[in-house]
């Protein structure tokens, strides 16, 4: 007895003392609000619903009549509420070391609440809290980017203690991405109580850290056109300033984010899981597509690098190549071939041919190497979780994931954006931003975190050659202006300047006997290409990249050009231009483009500008000429109407300056006796359709 006197009394002394402390006081966890996502105009995206929660005081559990009344006077306020979960909820909260009310319901709505909260406030046994739950007015539109919160499960309540007293967590999107931010800091009160647990004082408060909001670069109006665009199409649009501020990121179809909150049924979560489009997948980070012919320009820019080849050199297609000795053909998308052509040319009719040289000339190593040195292949970095990085492939790539080497007509598909090549078009848009500034930006949402700017840097400025990139900038330019670009149908008339780059990206290969191919409106839907168009404006002073991509869409000439018109269009309206003023067209066509002097003799022999002989002139003007009335303001060719027949014949001022600038040709006033030795009438011919089944 002595023996254990002196080890309760002296011995565990401290022990005893602390285990008496606890028994008379309480440590209350106070539950932080979670802080609301905005956009950049002030709209909320994700906010907190008010309304309360009902929790039963504890160890009713060896009382079951008076537990089975309090849990049926629940129900008979609130008939939609479960008495069997609510009972196993209850289960599973009791304990004896547990005096805390045990929550039964999660949440109940404020206009639900107030009739029924003077009948239950008169029950001891029934604890009502205010409560907030989480709301996505915005539902479908935002989904993708704000996510959604969800009940946590014990792994997440394990390694977080605000996670576990709060019983909520980001599961997806920017909820997930910042949600420690979000969550806050739980607070607490040490509360002094008698042995039964009765509350004698409050002996200290520390409030809990919360309402930290996060703002967004995102411009909800701009993500709800375009989705509204995109609504009956699968695929994905992003529209990115040139320093990375994400504007809109729309990944179509989409989901109600709402379905998630409190726990989503298992029909939802079936019917989203069995749509055989997706809705689920976020597309812009976690589709990986073929990039097509959208990736030509990083093949030259690698082919620089090599300094295999120089800038002006040419190319001449046929229509396809041989490798070796082989009879296989690597054909080009134009069946005749596009004949002897330069860089700037081969970007605006997307040559294949030109390209498969140009891949050769450095091999496939060299070629991975470069591409993801522009951001292809890999992560971006974009404030959102569980982001693919796709595949740039490499010899080593292939022997590890295939145990097969890697050959040479594997290498010319690649240089096409085919075979292995998978991006996804968040990196597409990184790509070309990179295209438009030699700038390789970190993608981001957030921009403020409780109104304090979020860090970030400016991103790295990549060393590549002026003159390569102003040749890429001006074959980029052509592909949406000049009539033989393959996405000049629908920009080419838009109030800014525009320069951009189409993409086909197969998803069933092409056997080699076939020598004419089947248009992608005959195919069945799943068997036609991905569509894609990425660009950037204003041409002179890039501040926006507009990116998208069209599953199963075709061409992304004819299909992703009148969408990517039209957000154009409506930035244009809503001021996103206004700062560049200088590069508003007075008119619906494109103005003169000013060509550094160091580009002039590469350019003259791009276009093929050698001076006519007598006797070509002699030739052309034996053909008919229709005579063109005069007219006091230049106006611009693509203004002679083109509905009436579909081919016409007119006349032109021809000129050097006039082919330099973007080989655009203006009808003027018909020159003085004194011009004709600067300037000769030649034949122009305009297409109906202007469209091109390249890209």
């Amino acid at each position: 007895m002595a023996v254990y006197l002196y080890d309760i009394s002296i011995k565990n002394e401290f022990y005893y003392k602390n285990l008496a402390k606890q028994n008379i006081e309480r440590k209350v966890y106070i539950k932080p609000v979670r802080g609301e996502i905005l956009d950049s105009k002030g709209r909320l995206l994700a906010m907190n619903r008010m309304g309360f929660s009902v929790s039963i005081k504890p160890h009713l559990k060896r009382d079951g009549k008076r537990l089975n009344k309090v849990v049926d006077k629940l129900i008979e306020m609130f008939p939609d509420l479960n008495k069997t979960i609510m009972l196993k909820v209850y289960d599973k909260g009791s304990s004896a070391y547990n005096h805390e009310p045990i929550k039964v319901v999660d949440f109940i709505r404020y206009r639900n609440m107030i009739p029924a909260y003077p009948r239950l406030s008169i029950y001891d046994d029934i604890k009502i809290e205010a409560e907030t739950t989480r709301y996505y007015p915005y539902n479908i539109y935002a989904a993708h980017i704000v996510g959604y919160t969800g009940r946590s499960n014990r792994k997440e309540n394990d390694k977080d203690l605000v996670v576990k007293k709060v019983g909520v967590i980001g599961k997806s999107g920017l909820e997930r991405e910042y949600n420690k931010v979000l969550q806050g800091e739980l607070g607490y009160k040490i509360t002094k109580v008698t042995a039964t647990n009765e509350k004698i004082e409050d002996l200290k408060i520390v409030k809990p850290i919360e309402n930290r909001n996060l703002e967004l670069n995102l411009d909800i109006d701009l993500q709800i056109m375009i989705y509204k665009l995109m609504k009956d199409m699968s695929g994905a649009v992003i529209v990115m300033k040139t320093n990375g501020d994400i504007l809109a990121a729309v990944s179509t179809p989409s989901y109600d984010p709402n379905l998630f909150v409190g726990g989503i049924s298992k029909k939802n979560w079936l019917a989203l899981q069995n749509d055989i489009e997706h809705p689920f997948t976020n597309r812009f980070i976690h589709g990986t597509y073929p990039p097509g012919s959208t990736i030509k320009m990083g093949v030259a820019i690698a082919n620089s690098l090599s300094n295999k080849s120089t800038i002006d050199q040419t190319e001449t297609c046929m229509g396809y190549i041989r490798i070796g000795r082989s009879k296989h053909k690597f054909r080009c998308w134009k069946k005749h071939g596009h004949g002897t052509m330069g860089l700037r040319k081969a970007i605006t009719q997307s040559c294949d041919v030109f390209f498969y040289n140009k891949s050769l000339d450095m091999g496939i190593d060299f070629l991975s190497k470069s591409l993801k040195s522009l951001g292809l292949g890999v992560k971006t970095g974009v404030d959102l979780p569980r982001e693919y990085s796709g595949v740039i492939p490499d010899k080593a790539w292939k022997m590890k994931r295939f145990k097969k080497p890697w050959y040479m007509g594997e290498t010319v598909i690649a240089a096409i954006g085919q075979g292995y090549d998978h991006i996804t078009p968040m990196q597409i848009a990184r790509y070309t931003n990179v295209l438009a500034t030699s700038r390789l930006v970190t993608p981001r949402f957030a921009k403020f975190i409780n109104g304090k700017e979020i860090k970030r840097d400016k991103g790295k400025l990549l060393k590549l050659d002026p003159v390569l990139m102003e040749t890429i900038h001006l074959g980029m330019y052509d592909v949406c202006n000049d009539p033989t670009g393959t996405g000049s149908r629908y920009l080419k008339y838009l109030p800014i300047r525009v320069a951009g780059k189409t993409g086909t990206s197969q998803v069933v290969s092409i056997p080699q006997n076939v020598y004419i191919r089947t248009n992608e409106q005959d195919l069945s839907y799943f068997k036609r290409s991905h569509a894609l168009l990425t660009t950037y404006a204003p041409f002179k002073n890039p501040r926006y990249i507009v990116t998208t991509i069209i599953e199963h869409g075709g061409h992304g000439g004819s299909t992703n050009g009148p969408i990517v018109a039209e957000i154009y269009k409506w930035m244009f309206k809503k001021g996103y231009f206004n700062k560049e003023k200088k590069e508003i067209k007075k008119n619906t066509n494109i103005a003169k483009l000013e060509v550094s002097p160091e580009l002039k003799e590469k350019v003259n022999k791009d276009l093929d500008l050698t001076p006519l002989t007598k006797n070509e002139i002699k030739k052309i003007v034996k053909h008919k000429i229709i005579k063109v009335p005069k007219v006091k303001i230049e106006k611009p060719i693509e203004e002679v109407e083109e509905k009436k027949v579909k081919k016409e014949v007119v006349t032109k001022n021809l000129s050097i300056e006039s082919l330099i600038n973007n080989k655009k040709i203006y009808i003027k006033e018909k020159p003085k006796e004194k011009e004709v030795k600067h300037k000769i009438n030649v034949i122009y011919t305009i297409d109906k359709d202007d469209e091109k089944q390249g890209d």
